[in-house]
């Protein structure tokens, strides 16, 4: 490579700096200062590869990632041996998210140049983004060995050990620094503190607890962490059996914080009291209370152990003192005690006792007559919380919530938490519509609050208000941008809210609005995934060693999360549907009870009608999202948000319903299936969803796979239990030629958990229902299956076998409503029966109604 005259070399020096500042990003004027500086060099000197790269990596700052790599490669055809231009080779493929390529990119350019800190920075950010540990430690030996001085360096090592499961040798390496140290540092620098903690923490987890306490007692005795330090040091003692030591320790915690549980647990432990010895708990607990009178850790703690006129007692006490003052949260603090059933009748007979005016009387036990508070919010807060009572799942009457609510709100009718309980109560009606209507009712109470305007949003999309919920939402975005809040939501990572927007476009029938949303949360999530590149040389550079480690593991852990799991199970079941019926991509409807097979046993031409619905509802709202990028333009050019940046422009289309035009959607299903299985493989609905795409692909074995992980979670699961028959009898249909000889032997030997060879599919069946012949669940399944093996001669004693379900004593209106789906399935494929499957399903919603007579479900149509 020709070398520059002075002055290129100057204008090369500026390029460098300027992508080293980060200057490329400072506005369009400069950008194009930094671009001329390197197309002056490269007008002299048109091969030189440094420039070239450097220009390369300018681009790709700015977006134009396609541009880049070209000039990259040219840029080593120039110079291969240009150690500048495999650097930026490798920076471009990671941008592409080509690991593996850009690792050997980094390689090469350290075989070039393998002095180089910042090369090496780049390739152990990269090796332990991809989990390479024994990679890593190369590197980080190596950065070690180039600048040993550094603390940096020491602790990186150390945490590659860790990480990669050899704590002998990450505390021999922080050991091995201490020991270089030639004086002792101050007790206010952060970096040694957070590093003596770590350490302390690799000694405890080797198992020496012994030798993790004598090192927190000789080097974190004034660590800046004090609480970590008293944590760390009680429990160890507790693990020693140091119990007098322990003891004192758990109580300097407690004064630091009595609203702790866990400390309270330690204290218990110290003390060596027993599970069973409820009086000497109590004590313990009762000198709490007496020390912090506005304290409810020690009162509250009690309630979990105490039983009989003893729990009756504490109850009392409590629940008036918290009545008195008022506070909203009562229930949420003791609802964990309602699975007991004792304790559970005991707490409504006191609270009823309070709503019926008794609050003082000596028939609640030993009430606190003096407790803080006004005495007149006494009642009121009773109502409220009898409301919230009737209204928990474990405690369910939803007249008598309603009948509660209702007398709290003559009076205080402008309370946003009683209207809040009441929208909630609803919900748990069926009637969606009310429970919107009362939640945005009580959001206008308060039109200020962020929390209500969200729980507001939410109940909207749960009755498929979609563009209700935007309006409320955007009371709190910017509404700048082209896409106006939406646009802010996505911005923001609003993770919730894109989740139930989809949600609700599924349940409209707009599958590819549904998909669309789904599809924004996976990249939500990689986006986190690529985030941590940011905390690799931050958490080094800041010391914050512990929280670095504890981050990686929640990121090992990212994809378990609920948001995601739910995504990718509903965006898979959806590419399903579009498997079974093709049409339902030109209308955009879903089968179920919102979509398009939602009427009780349509007929083709009603179906067809529904297919047009649908059709012209998806057109409703392009057009609606047309004219809101419209309306949105000018005031986005005024504020000059958007349009300058070519990335602002990509992936904006918000309603973009291609997804649904997809020709191959179980190819396009396996792209989440295949993380969701390796990342949640207890997961049964994983399991399950995943048996329903490789039975339609054929892919047996892997099938099989699925059920029997779902198998060893829950044996019993309904879906399981319908999936086993329905595998059983394709493999029964199956042609003689049609699997080759070692499958068919594989599946024969594993697929043990059906019925025996003695016995019919029908019997297993049979037995499956008798077996579980009080959960509606398991009875629907069961029937479903029934009417899978034999459709035309048990349809008639199916239907009144489901419609018998709703006698349950413990139905609820989830597994009512699904009762209604089976029917309607049904009905759907009822041929010349029609007539008398709509029947069915007309008595069905009859007899439903007397049990939810709100419930929009079940109204007749």
């Amino acid at each position: 490579m020709q070398p520059l005259n002075s002055k290129e070399s100057s204008l090369f020096r500026q390029v460098v700096r300027s992508y080293e500042s980060k200057q490329y990003k400072k506005g369009k004027h400069r950008r194009c200062i930094r671009i001329k500086a390197a197309d002056q060099i490269l007008r002299k000197n048109p091969n030189h590869a440094d420039t070239l790269a450097m220009k390369a990596l300018i681009l790709n700052c700015q977006g134009h990632l396609q541009l880049a790599f070209p000039l990259a490669k040219t840029a080593l055809k120039s110079d291969m041996k240009s150690y500048v231009a495999w650097h930026v080779y490798g920076l471009l493929y990671r941008a592409d998210k080509n690991v593996e390529e850009a690792a050997k990119a980094y390689k090469f350019a350290l075989k070039l140049d393998p002095d180089s800190t910042q090369i090496l920075r780049d390739l152990t950010h990269l090796q332990i983004q991809v989990r390479d540990y024994q990679g890593l430690l190369v590197s980080r030996r190596t950065a070690l060995r180039l600048r040993s001085g550094l603390r940096q360096n020491w602790t990186a090592l150390a945490v590659a050990h860790h990480l990669a499961g050899d704590l002998a040798a990450a505390e021999n390496v922080l050991t091995t620094y201490e020991g270089t140290l030639k004086s002792q540092l101050p007790k206010s620098d952060l970096e040694n503190s957070e590093a003596v903690m770590y350490k302390n923490n690799i000694i405890a987890e080797q198992g020496d607890i012994q030798r993790a306490l004598e090192h927190l007692e000789a080097a974190a005795k004034h660590n800046l962490d004090r609480t970590a330090y008293l944590e760390a040091r009680a429990k160890y003692l507790v693990q020693l059996d140091r119990r007098p030591e322990a003891e004192k320790a758990y109580r300097a915690l407690l004064e630091r914080n009595p609203e702790n549980w866990t400390y309270y647990e330690g204290l218990e432990r110290a003390l060596g009291v027993q599970e069973s010895d409820t009086a000497s708990r109590l004590r313990i607990y009762q000198e709490y209370a007496d020390k912090n009178v506005r304290g409810d850790a020690a009162r509250r703690i009690p309630l979990s152990f105490l039983q009989g006129d003893e729990f009756r007692n504490a109850a009392d006490a409590y629940l008036q003192r918290m009545l008195k003052k008022g506070v909203p949260s009562t229930f949420e603090n003791i609802k964990a005690l309602y699975g007991d059933d004792q304790k559970r009748a005991t707490i409504e007979d006191l609270a009823e006792g309070y709503a019926s005016g008794k609050g003082d009387s000596e028939a609640n036990g030993s009430a606190e007559h003096q407790a803080n508070g006004d005495g007149s919010k006494f009642k009121h807060a009773a109502l409220y919380f009898l409301a919230k009572h009737y209204n928990y799942h474990l405690s369910r009457d939803l007249d008598k919530a309603m009948e509660n609510i209702n007398a709290a709100l003559e009076h205080s009718p402008e309370s946003v938490d009683l209207h809040m309980t009441k929208a909630r109560i609803w919900k748990h009606k069926g009637h969606l519509q009310n429970a919107s209507l009362t939640m945005e009712q009580a959001r206008k109470l308060d039109e200020r609050d962020r929390y209500i305007n969200t729980k507001a949003a939410k109940y909207q999309l749960r009755n498929n208000e979609n563009e209700a919920a935007i309006k409320t939402m955007s009371a709190f975005t910017r509404n700048e941008g082209a896409a106006g809040p939406l646009g802010d939501l996505h911005e923001m990572q609003c993770v919730w809210y894109i989740t139930e927007d989809g949600d609700a476009y599924a349940r409209r029938g707009n599958i590819g609005l549904a998909l669309r949303r789904y599809s924004t949360i996976f990249k939500i999530f990689e986006v986190w995934q690529e985030d941590q590149f940011d905390f690799h040389a931050f958490s080094l550079k800041k010391g914050m060693v512990r929280a670095y480690v504890d981050l990686i593991r929640w990121e090992d852990r990212l994809r378990e999360h609920p948001f995601y799991s739910r995504a990718a199970v509903a965006s898979i079941k959806l590419y399903i549907r579009l498997y079974d019926n093709p049409d339902l991509a030109r209308a955009g409807a879903v089968d179920g009870i919102n979509g398009a097979d939602g009427a009780d046993g349509l007929n083709a031409a009603a179906r067809k009608k529904a297919l047009k619905k649908a059709k012209r509802e998806q057109q409703k709202q392009e057009q609606t999202s047309a004219n809101n990028k419209s309306s949105q333009k000018p005031n986005s050019a005024a504020t000059g948000k958007s349009g300058d940046d070519p990335k602002e422009k990509d992936d904006k289309d918000y309603f973009d319903s291609s997804l649904a035009q997809t020709s191959e959607p179980l190819k396009d299903a396996m792209t989440h299936l295949s993380p969701l299985l390796d990342l949640s493989p207890k997961s049964i609905t994983a399991q399950t969803t995943g048996f329903e795409v490789y039975i339609r692909r054929e892919k047996y074995l892997l099938a099989l796979k699925c059920l029997l992980a779902a198998h060893a979670v829950d044996a019993s699961d309904p879906t399981l239990h319908a999936q086993i028959i329905r595998f059983k009898r394709t493999l029964d249909d199956l042609p003689p030629d049609s699997l080759d000889a070692k499958t068919r032997a594989v599946l024969e030997s594993k697929f043990t958990i059906g019925p025996g060879p003695s016995t019919t599919l029908a019997e297993y069946n049979d037995a499956f229902l008798a077996a579980h012949a009080s959960s509606a669940r398991h009875i629907h399944a069961a029937l479903d299956v029934r009417q899978l093996l034999d459709p035309d001669s048990s349809r008639q004693a199916n239907e009144k076998d489901v419609i018998r379900c709703l006698d349950l004593g413990d139905l609820t209106l989830d597994e009512a409503i699904d009762g209604l789906k089976l029917l309607r399935g049904w009905a759907a494929s009822a041929g010349d029966e029609a007539k008398s499957a709509a029947a069915a399903v007309a008595e069905y919603k009859s007899k439903a109604r007397l049990s939810w007579s709100e419930a929009t479900a079940f109204e007749e149509t």
